[in-house]
């Protein structure tokens, strides 16, 4: 798998996770372990140059 490809399923991966995040009330333990991979996501499209300020809806 190519990096190009890499980072389209990262993002594709970040934007349906904000979704269920948005979905999901924020006390919740479900909410609590999406957070968790929101952040390992983030981390990752940042690290590889990805500009985040437009399609992070979340923004934790």
């Amino acid at each position: 798998m190519t990096e190009k490809e890499m980072l389209k399923i990262s993002i594709e991966e970040f934007s349906r996770l904000q979704d269920y995040m948005i979905a999901s009330e924020k006390d919740s333990n479900a909410y609590k372990l999406m957070k968790t991979r929101y952040h390992d996501l983030k981390a990752i499209l940042t690290s590889a140059g990805i500009n985040l300020v437009d399609i992070d809806r979340v923004k934790e």
